[in-house]
């Protein structure tokens, strides 16, 4: 039986308990929300969460997901104006498959709001007939009735709704070359629509006949040089970032959580919430605002192979973060209209980043928040490589818990370094590869995607061995359910617990020990449970389920109403 024997001492329970970390796992996502200072001002361009995994719908494993999350904390009630992107900003998902810790292919993404200008007569006609007085007035709402639409035309009773256009960058900002997406059906369309927020039920009807008009913007699109076509999605979707975020960051005060048995197996440890004194998600009643892809695998494999000595082409690692970028100058207009509330130019500065989860919001220290944010993957090692090598956070625990027996782990951490700036030894690092913090997936065929009822919250964590300090040894263990080798840290699927994770690498040596002794920290979130039950894993998801198990894999978002 596998033991999770962190508390060898009443002294060392105590701590963990007053730190309100335990030692159980429940679902619980990480992301970045508000993570920098200068981000708080521009929360239209804040990256909250990236994912990417092979897809896990049926008939879909020759395929990579991505999805980008912006605008966190979107409150439901949002309203008249709700949330919408810049159409001032650049918006961009990166992809390194040659493992040199720069971007390869870059899609980019770009906004536009429409105004429909819908008026209405005021006073109202009288059995049919206007006053003499009637003037039509531009409505203050952004809808005038229930909305319709098929993604194709303008939604019905709109009066405004948002468009978009994607372009494939390869190569650098500089030298490289760019290139439409197009509707695969037709190539003359390249730009596509946005589905309104959901307002409320007045305005759409049920969460699943919303979750109908909102697929109606799921578009085949031809990516040039791909043979095969890919799919996106841009629109909003119900937060599954989960965690105790206010108390969390009170200093981590959280009373009243329980701790795990100790010889508890991993697995069932997993499946038990007795212990929790919180089974909910703070923020769960909020959203973002997502944009997915999903393309063909061969598209998106380099050079890159992992190190295990296999052939390139037998598996592949592909890295991948997010950015939004606005114009280095801006001049408020005077005599601001819709289109034009500002004057805007310059070259893009990049002022939002996000890769590998909670990073810049847990590791970097404040001063350099705004320049992480700023920079890329290839100049992370000059830069922060301090961060992550001689961890400050556990340093904090100490300081705070110390005296309640918690010790911080030894230094330097070259587990962290593995997790997020190389990659893992076996699991996706890149023979040969530069440093640089980042998703990275192997994509190997052999990592057969599982559906969401039999994903393991700890994903590949689960697969680490512990024998080696510096390089983590993985494990394949193809009978072994606390081993699925397609979740976090290779890739991030929307149900991986990486705050769990992250807490139990950084805080017990999670990478370094060896299987029998592993402790899986938690900070007393169970979301587990119930997005699994979003979707019955033993039916078929139609289009008229929330159908977390289908593309584009968020659930459908909260309404007003």
């Amino acid at each position: 039986m596998r033991n999770r024997a962190l508390i060898k001492s009443g002294l060392i329970a105590a701590a963990l308990s007053a730190l309100g970390i335990s030692l159980l796992s429940h679902h619980a996502g990480a992301s970045s929300h508000r993570e920098a200072p200068f981000i708080t001002k521009n929360p239209k361009v804040d990256s909250t969460d990236l994912y990417l995994f092979k897809s896990y719908e049926a008939g879909r494993a020759a395929y990579v997901t991505l999805i980008a999350n912006y605008m966190p904390l979107q409150n439901q009630n949002g309203g008249p104006n709700f949330f919408t992107f810049d159409p001032e900003a650049l918006y961009e998902i990166h992809i390194d498959n040659t493992g040199d810790a720069k971007q390869d292919i870059t899609f980019q993404f770009r906004f536009q709001s429409n105004l429909v200008g819908t008026a209405l007569p005021v006073p109202p006609p009288v059995g049919g007939v206007p006053a003499a007085n009637t003037k039509n007035v531009a409505i203050p709402l952004i809808n005038s009735g229930a909305v319709s639409g098929d993604g194709a035309s303008a939604p019905v009773n709109a009066n405004v709704f948002e468009t978009y256009t994607v372009q494939v960058l390869k190569g650098d900002a500089a030298t490289g070359t760019t290139t439409d997406v197009t509707l695969n059906s037709n190539p003359a369309i390249k730009t596509f629509q946005k589905p309104l927020d959901y307002i409320g039920q007045k305005s759409f009807g049920s969460p699943a006949a919303y979750e109908l008009y909102a697929r109606k913007h799921i578009f085949d699109v031809k990516l040039d040089g791909c043979a095969t076509p890919a799919r996106v999605f841009v629109g909003q979707r119900k937060e599954t970032f989960a965690v105790n975020l206010g108390v969390i960051f009170d200093l981590v005060n959280v009373d009243g959580l329980g701790l795990a048995a100790v010889n508890q197996p991993l697995g069932d440890a997993l499946s038990s919430k007795s212990h929790r004194a919180d089974f909910g998600n703070p923020i769960g009643n909020t959203n973002i605002t997502s944009i997915a892809l999903e393309v063909p695998i061969t598209c998106l494999t380099g050079t890159a192979s992992a190190a295990t000595g296999a052939a390139a082409d037998a598996n592949k690692v592909i890295g991948a973060w997010q950015t939004a970028s606005v114009r280095q100058a801006r001049v408020i207009n005077p005599g601001p209209t819709f289109a034009k509330p500002t004057v805007e130019g310059g070259a893009w500065a990049q002022v939002s980043r996000l890769g590998f989860p909670l990073v810049n919001e847990a590791v970097i220290g404040l001063k350099d928040k705004d320049k992480f944010n700023s920079s890329i993957p290839s100049n992370d090692l000059a830069s922060f490589a301090d961060y992550v090598t001689n961890p400050t956070l556990p340093a904090l625990l100490q300081i705070l818990f110390g005296a309640a027996g918690y010790a911080a782990p030894p230094v330097p951490r070259d587990d962290i370094v593995a997790a997020a700036i190389t990659g893992v030894s076996g699991v996706n690092l890149v023979v040969g590869g530069a440093a640089g913090e980042m998703q990275r997936l192997n994509v190997n065929p052999a990592f057969v995607p599982r559906p969401i009822a039999t994903q393991f919250p700890l994903g590949a964590a689960g697969c680490f061995l512990g024998a080696n300090v510096a390089a983590p040894t993985y494990g394949f263990l193809a009978t072994d359910p606390n081993c699925d080798p397609n979740g976090f840290p290779n890739g991030r699927r929307p149900l991986d617990d990486v705050t769990d994770v992250i807490l139990s690498v950084v805080g017990a040596n999670f990478l370094r020990t060896p299987l029998a002794d592993k402790t899986v920290l938690h900070d007393g979130v169970a979301e587990e449970a119930g997005f699994r039950a979003i979707v019955a894993p033993a039916t078929t998801p139609t289009a008229s389920s929330p159908a977390v198990e289908m593309f584009p894999y968020l659930p459908t978002p909260n309404g007003g109403t």
